[in-house]
This record gives C-alpha cells, sequence and structure tokens, in this order.
C-alpha cells in the first residue's frame, strides 16, 4: 500500500470530483424533496466509466479494483451528492456477479451495471432477521427445474430505480423444509418478475433512493437465476459485504469532508466581534479535531480497500470493518460540529447542512450497526467470548 496515489488514481478522483461539482448539493436535495432520482448525474457517471470502474473490462467495467470504486464514492459524496446505490449495484451485485456469476449472468448483466444503463438492487434484510443474515426466512425451493421464493425483506435500497434485485433466500436442502436444514443461496430477480412487489417505506431521511419493503410470493424463477453454487453462498454473500463496509466508509468519508468545508468556509468569513469566529480556539480546535478523525478514517478505508483488492479477505474483512466503523463515528462529530460552528444558520435550508445531520447517523447504522461491527472486532480481533 502506497500513501501516494497513482498517477490513474488522482487523475480518477480530480475528474469525479469535477463532474459531481456541477451537479453538487442544490440539485441533490432538489431532487430529493421532489422525489425524483438523481437519474442525470447516474447516467453521466456511468457513461464516463466512474459507476463500473472495479468491474472487468470484458464485460464493460473499468478494470480496476475497490479501491478506485470507493474513491469515486468519496468525491461525489464530499460534493454533496452521496448515491447510495453505488454501494449496491456496482459494488455487492457488481463484485457477486463478476467473481462467482456464469458467463451467461456476466453478459446480460455486468455490462448495463457498469455504464448505469442497469441498476441491481441487493435485499438481505428481513423484518424479524436484522443483522443476523443467518436468521433469514426467505425460502427457495425446486419445482422441477425452476426456483420458487417466497418471502419478505425490509429497507431494501432503490427498487423502484431497478431492474433486478439479487435476494439472498434459502435453499431447501434434499426437499427437506426443517428450518437447520436451509443454506443461504443467492437469485438473481428481474423486478417485472410476477409475484414480486414492493411498498415505500416513509422515511425522514432526506435522500433521492427510498427504501421499501419487498415481498415475494411464490416467484418462480428459471435454474439459471441462481448466482454461484447453492452451497457456497456464505463465501458469495461476504465477498459482496466487505465491499459494502468499504462503500460505506468512503461515503461517509466523503460526508464528514463535506461538512468540514461548508463549516470552514463559514467561520472563516462570520464575523461577530472583531475577527472571523474561525479565530476563536472553541471553533478551530473541533473542526482541526473532525479533520484528524476523518483523515483516520480515510486511511482505514483505504487499507481496507487494498487489503481487498490484493485477495486478503481475511484482512479486508477487519480492516473494512474498522473503516465503517470509524469513518460513520467521525463523520458524525463532523456534522454535528458544522451545524454547532453555524448556530442558528446550520439548521436552515440556505446552508445546506442540516439535511445531512440525519444522513449522517445512516453511517452508524446501515450496512451493519456500529455495535456488530464491535461485535466483530472484540470476537475476531480480539478473540473475546462472543456474546451472542
Amino acid at each position: 500500500m502506497s500513501f501516494i496515489e497513482t498517477t490513474e488514481q488522482q487523475a480518477l478522483r480530480k475528474a469525479v470530483a469535477a463532474m459531481a461539482a456541477n451537479y453538487g448539493q442544490d440539485y441533490y436535495l432538489e431532487k430529493a424533496r421532489a422525489d425524483q432520482h438523481t437519474d442525470e448525474l447516474w447516467s453521466e457517471a456511468g457513461k464516463l466509466g466512474f459507476i463500473g470502474v472495479n468491474l472487468p473490462e470484458e464485460y464493460g467495467g473499468g478494470g480496476a479494483g475497490m479501491y478506485e470504486l470507493s474513491l469515486v464514492m468519496e468525491e461525489m459524496s464530499s460534493a454533496g451528492c452521496p448515491l447510495l446505490l453505488m454501494v449496491v449495484s456496482p459494488a455487492i451485485n457488481g463484485t457477486i456477479i463478476a467473481k462467482f456469476g456464469t458467463e451467461d449472468q456476466k453478459k446480460r448483466w455486468l455490462p448495463g451495471i457498469a455504464d448505469g444503463s442497469i441498476t441491481m438492487a441487493f435485499a438481505i434484510t428481513e423484518p424479524d432477521a436484522g443483522s443476523n443474515s443467518h436468521r433469514i426466512t426467505t425460502t427457495a425451493r425446486r419445482d422441477g427445474s425452476d426456483w420458487i421464493l417466497s418471502g419478505q425483506k425490509v429497507y431494501i435500497s432503490g427498487v423502484d430505480q431497478a431492474q433486478a434485485v439479487l435476494v439472498v433466500g434459502r435453499a431447501y436442502k434434499d426437499g427437506v423444509a426443517k428450518s437447520e436444514s436451509l443454506r443461504p443461496a443467492l437469485f438473481i430477480v428481474p423486478t417485472d418478475t410476477p409475484g414480486l412487489s414492493w411498498t415505500k417505506i416513509e422515511m425522514e431521511l432526506v435522500s433521492p433512493e427510498n427504501q421499501f419493503q419487498v415481498f415475494l410470493d411464490e416467484v418462480r424463477l428459471p435454474s439459471d437465476a441462481l448466482v454461484g453454487s447453492e452451497d457456497a453462498a456464505i463465501a458469495q454473500l461476504f465477498a459482496g459485504l466487505n465491499p459494502e463496509r468499504i462503500m460505506g466508509a468512503a461515503s461517509a468519508v466523503g460526508m464528514g469532508r463535506f461538512a468540514i468545508d461548508k463549516a470552514v468556509d463559514y467561520v472563516k468569513t462570520r464575523q461577530v466581534w472583531k475577527t472571523p469566529i474561525g479565530a476563536h480556539q472553541g471553533l478551530s480546535h473541533p473542526l482541526a479535531q473532525n479533520h484528524i478523525e476523518i483523515e483516520l478514517a480515510r486511511l482505514m478505508m483505504q487499507k481496507a480497500a487494498t487489503l481487498y483488492d490484493n485477495g486478503d479477505d481475511v484482512g479486508a474483512a477487519e480492516a473494512a470493518n474498522m473503516a465503517k466503523y470509524a469513518a460513520g463515528e467521525a463523520s458524525v462529530r463532523a456534522v454535528d460540529q458544522a451545524v454547532q460552528s453555524m448556530g442558528g444558520n446550520g439548521l436552515t435550508k440556505e446552508y445546506g447542512i442540516a439535511a445531512a445531520v440525519t444522513a449522517s447517523k445512516l453511517a452508524r447504522i446501515a450496512p451493519v450497526s456500529r455495535e456488530m461491527i464491535l461485535n466483530f472486532v472484540a470476537q475476531t480481533s480480539l478473540g473475546l467470548p462472543r456474546s451472542y
């Protein structure tokens, strides 16, 4: 791992930042409040090769890795445009299909995911399972050569924008219906498949990407909807979840940068007595601390992405969880301090930071909560007894 980005990475960062600046937070929030999607931004990012930068070149991607995709996410977030579907479509689904999909699945789905013309949602979370993927009850049973899926999912992002959903279900073993015989399996479900439906979950989060409860009512799929092996889905699943954590960290790092920039610009010019308020240590020190914490989180994110790209799955898992934790904590504090630095102005639409208060909390909760990360680190890094 180098602390100096390559010429190509620097050029990518600059190009993404320039593109995102043409849209910015005003565009993002305007779309969100009008209940519209950021189609223009998504389309341009796809055409420029940013969305699929991590996917194989032979399927229309950029042939790079998670480092480059997390770089794209960070720069878009720092410009006030943190597109959640960047985490889902290319990072989770694109990675899983590229690694474990059949040749036909790769040819059918990856080029569209790479250029943004296809968006794929990801459905794992269930109302009663929460973070415990071992308790999911969405089941898949054989009917001849077909699969039949039944179950429910919750907090599924962007289903209304997607052409397909990668659904995590549990397959019956040898026709036995006992719960202990169920195994995780991954299925590509086109969103126009009969039996698949969804309802919107009303959120206080100001985002152009909505959340849904998804229902699978005897959804019939052909045999080639199964991604990879029905016996190896745990490994396949975590091949997508580590990138999810890295991208979550990238989004939070970008949001922290965005908040600090907003606050610094304000306190440099805001004058109440004889000097700008940014000269007072009561404001300058907390903002300096925020900057340090965001930079430290970014380093762990870059380490995680580097380990993942180098094939170190064990090291990447630890680093990805740590990066997600550190970035979530740092971004929440940065946003809070930005609002505090601006006083009443920090709560107005005009200054553009208040909407980030709720959004920053997401980094502590999803895609995995800070508490579950601490459980993971306690158990795997420190060797402490499992508490759950």
